[in-house]
Parts: C-alpha cells; sequence; structure tokens
C-alpha cells in the first residue's frame, strides 16, 4: 500500500470501529437492562427494540449510498454520523421502552456502511482493496469483541443510558475522524459505468455472499436475546460476563489465525466453510445446553462461545473483502450496497425473530431454528467458487 491509502484504510476503519463499538456496546446487556424500563416485560418488544435499527439501517443503506455518489461520500458519511448521534441520544434519554425503540431506530438511519466502503474502493487499487477491506472487517470483529467484555462492567457503572450517551460521543469522534483525517475523495467520474441491482443478484457467488451475512448477523443478534440470561442463571452476575467473554474473545483472535493460513494457502472456500461449521455447532450446543434441566457451567459456556467468536471473527472480516474482489468494477458500488443492506436486514431480523422465539416458544427452539438456518447457510455456501489472490498492486 502506498502512504495516502494506508491512512485512508485505517482512517475509514477508525470510522467504523468506533461506529460499531457504540453498537456493539448495548448488545451483551440490552435485553438484560431493558427489563427495568416500563415495557421491558415484553421480550418481543425487546428483540424488536434491539431489531430495529437493522430494519431502518436496510431501507436507507442503498438511497445513502447512491447520495454519496452524487453529494460526496464525505458529505454523507458526516451527515449519517450526526443521525446515529442524535439517535443514541434519544435512547440515552428515553424512559420507556418505546423510547429505546425510537431511539434504535434513528440510530439506524444513519446508514453510513456502503458510503464508506465505497469510499475506500474510491481511495485504493484494485490489487491492495482486498487488504484495504479486511481491515474494516477485522476492525468490526474486534469491536464486537472489545464491546462484549467491556459492556457487562460499563452497564454496571452507567446503566443503559449511559452506554447510549458514550454511543453519541463515539459517534461525534467519528466525524471529527472523517473532517480531519480521511484524505480528500478522488474526483468522481459522471461517465463510469454503473452496474444494476439486478446484476448483483444473478452473480452466484455475490448472492451467497449476501444471504451469508444475512444469516451471520440473524444468528448473532438471535444468540444474544438469550446467552446473558443463560450466563446469568449458571451463577455469573451480569457485570462480571467479561470473565467469559474476556478469555473466549482472546483465545479466539489466536486461533483465527488458522483459518487464515488457509486462506493465504489458498483454500479460501475451505476456511469460510469452517467458519460457518464453527457458528452451526455452536447453535446446536447452545441448544442442548438450554434444553437441559440444570443450568450449564460457566466453563462449557466459555469454551462454546470461544468457538462461536473463532468462526464469527473469521467470517467478518474475509466477507467485505471477497465481495469487493468478486464485483466486477461496474458493479462494485451496487455490490458493496447490497451487501450492506443485507447486513442490516439480518440484524433487525435477528432481534425481532430472537425475541418472538423466547417469548412464544422458548430458548431451546429459539437455537432450534438457528441451527437450522445455518444447516440452510452451510449448503448455500458449499458451491462458492474459490477467489484467485491479487496482487499487491499496479
Amino acid at each position: 500500500m502506498t502512504a495516502l491509502e494506508r491512512r485512508s484504510s485505517v482512517s475509514l476503519a477508525l470510522i467504523f470501529a468506533l461506529r460499531m463499538l457504540g453498537l456493539f456496546l448495548v448488545l451483551p446487556v440490552f435485553a438484560l437492562e431493558a427489563r427495568k424500563y416500563p415495557g421491558g416485560d415484553d421480550p418481543a418488544l425487546v428483540g424488536l427494540a434491539m431489531g430495529i435499527y437493522g430494519l431502518t439501517q436496510a431501507f436507507l443503506q442503498l438511497p445513502l449510498g447512491l447520495a454519496s455518489d452524487r453529494l460526496g461520500r464525505k458529505r454523507v458519511i458526516v451527515a449519517g454520523l450526526l443521525v446515529f448521534a442524535a439517535g443514541s441520544l434519544v435512547a440515552a434519554l428515553a424512559g420507556s421502552i418505546t423510547g429505546l425503540l425510537v431511539g434504535r431506530a434513528l440510530q439506524g438511519a444513519g446508514a453510513v456502511s456502503a458510503a464508506v466502503t465505497a469510499l475506500l474502493a474510491d481511495q485504493t487499487r484494485d490489487g491492495v482493496r482486498t487488504k484495504a477491506m479486511a481491515l474494516v472487517g477485522g476492525s468490526i470483529g474486534l469491536m464486537f469483541a472489545v464491546a462484549l467484555v467491556a459492556a457487562p462492567a460499563l452497564a454496571a457503572h452507567i446503566g443503559l443510558s449511559g452506554l447510549f450517551g458514550l454511543t453519541c460521543a463515539l459517534a461525534l469522534g467519528g466525524v471529527a475522524v472523517v473532517l480531519w483525517w480521511v484524505p480528500a475523495e478522488p474526483a468522481q467520474h459522471a461517465n463510469a459505468p454503473r452496474g444494476r441491482l439486478l446484476d448483483v443478484w444473478k452473480h452466484a457467488d455475490l448472492l451467497r455472499l449476501n444471504l451469508s451475512v444475512f444469516v451471520l448477523h440473524s444468528v448473532q443478534l438471535a444468540m444474544w436475546v438469550a446467552v446473558p440470561a443463560m450466563l446469568v442463571q449458571a451463577g455469573l452476575p451480569k457485570a462480571a460476563h467479561w470473565h467469559i467473554y474476556l478469555p473466549a474473545v482472546v483465545l479466539s483472535f489466536v486461533a483465527m489465525g488458522g483459518l487464515f493460513a488457509l486462506e493465504r494457502r489458498g483454500h479460501l472456500r475451505a476456511a469460510l466453510l469452517a467458519a460457518i461449521a464453527m457458528v452451526l455447532v455452536v447453535q446446536v450446543g447452545l441448544g442442548l445446553l438450554a434444553a437441559t434441566e440444570t443450568a450449564p457451567t460457566l466453563w462449557v459456556l466459555g469454551a462454546v462461545l470461544f468457538v462461536f467468536f473463532c468462526g464469527f471473527n473469521a467470517l467478518e472480516a474475509s466477507q467485505p473483502s471477497l465481495v469487493s474482489r468478486m464485483a466486477p468494477a461496474s458493479l462494485r458500488g451496487a455490490a458493496l450496497g447490497t451487501y450492506n443492506t443485507l447486513q442490516s436486514l439480518g440484524l433487525f431480523a435477528g432481534g425481532a425473530l430472537g425475541g418472538a422465539l423466547v417469548k412464544w416458544a422458548g430458548v431451546p427452539t429459539l437455537f432450534g431454528v438457528t441451527s437450522v438456518l445455518c444447516v440452510l447457510w452451510l449448503a448455500l455456501s458449499w458451491g462458492l467458487r474459490p477467489v484467485g489472490r491479487s496482487s499487491g498492486g499496479h
């Protein structure tokens, strides 16, 4: 990478990191803390409040991506981060579960993922774009890990409203990064060929990756409707959940190197299928644990979460890079916008589905459904064609 490409990659990854850290900080504790609000005794409403972010994000991801083509990437990113900050403030001041739902919906309206990834594509050459996209994906996985470790302790001191206030501050920090660190965006080429959304859906491997990220984030959010309560039932108070999260996360980052070693040797398909299989094994394992009459031990839950983090972090780091590599140049913007839209829909579906299943069918059924989703996901991904390793530059 050139110095400009490194600066662009690091600064745009930092924007993702600041935004996603704020988003993920509420995830491990939301289902527990929301019970303290009026209306928080309804699991379906709590799940909807968790997932509504993804629904508004999905509706606005493509429009804001298209707006960035016309108005400029940085303008749209700044505007989106300000909307996200406003939604965080609304949630911080909320006095009921309905107020939390409104704040989460407004957070989702700041849908800048497609604009950020499009700007990264603008500022990097084809030969190094995979590294740049992997850096962004890795930053998201890292922030998820940090949030899982930090959230319980923070919630114990500042509560859910304080976490949303911190999220607002992080979003404003992202605005500062855009204004003062991200390199100037290149001139847009009005006559450059543009792909159609229909072409994205006709591309078999892009379709597989789009559906893959939908299932990944559906399962991720559905899991965390139930996992915090399972840890509490195992005897670990919510303020101490980091005692499980921290070792699982740290060890997963060490073990994840094995998956990327497969990728470096040209076994990318095997690495992706292995990561999906890990997520499947976790869903089956959690379902069996939830169905037993006695609460699982913390050692067992820690081991299961370790396996999940291995698979999740590998997929979160590699899939956006693969979309950029697989999409033809004329389809890159449309492909990234579609990918981010399906990711957001997955967040909504996971929260809504998880809450509804826990309310009406119980936790074992929740993990039974996520297990079936993972089996279908693995079958769908089986036909993914290997992607050749790109060169280092021009």
